[in-house]
């Protein structure tokens, strides 16, 4: 009877003992197993390192509103920058366009311009009513320049 008695108590309660069941008066005094120990210590631990986890004095709440704030104002000037970015875009897209279209349109009055010139009538109004001719070879005089960008007329050029 005593055999089965000590192993419902076993079987109900949290701690598990060693060893053998001795029937009689004379039963050792049972420790608990190693693991139990173990547990409680690991339970301790955590329960401290969650106290220290949920405390939170004025230093830490003040740190959390400063990156709070720091972090919200890094993202509305994100976002500032990243609008500005946009709205500059947007002008550059329309000012090629203008610049397109201004381009197109100096090309088409030039092209005008070079077609409404008859250079044919240009040079007989030049040779019959303004008395001007081809030059001769006589009248070609040929100079050295030291740079091709431009030329300097200090005096006249002879006859």
């Amino acid at each position: 009877m005593s055999r089965s008695r000590n192993r419902m108590i076993e079987r109900n309660s949290a701690v598990r003992y060693t060893g053998e069941v001795i029937e009689g008066n004379t039963v050792r005094v049972a420790s608990p197993a190693p693991d139990i120990r173990e547990r409680e210590i690991r339970r301790t631990q955590i329960e401290a390192v969650r106290e220290r986890s949920l405390s939170m004095n004025l230093r830490y709440v003040l740190f959390l509103t400063v990156a709070a704030v720091a972090v919200v104002m890094i993202c509305v000037y994100y976002l500032r920058l990243q609008a500005t970015s946009t709205q500059l875009q947007k002008k550059t897209v329309s000012l090629q366009t203008t610049l397109k279209d201004l381009k197109m349109e100096n090309d088409i009055v030039y092209n005008e311009i070079l077609s409404g010139v008859d250079l044919e009538y240009v040079r007989e109004k030049a040779m019959g009513e303004l008395g001007m001719s081809y030059p001769k070879q006589s009248q070609i005089i040929l100079y050295d320049a030291a740079s091709s960008d431009y030329v300097k007329q200090y005096e006249e050029i002879p006859d």
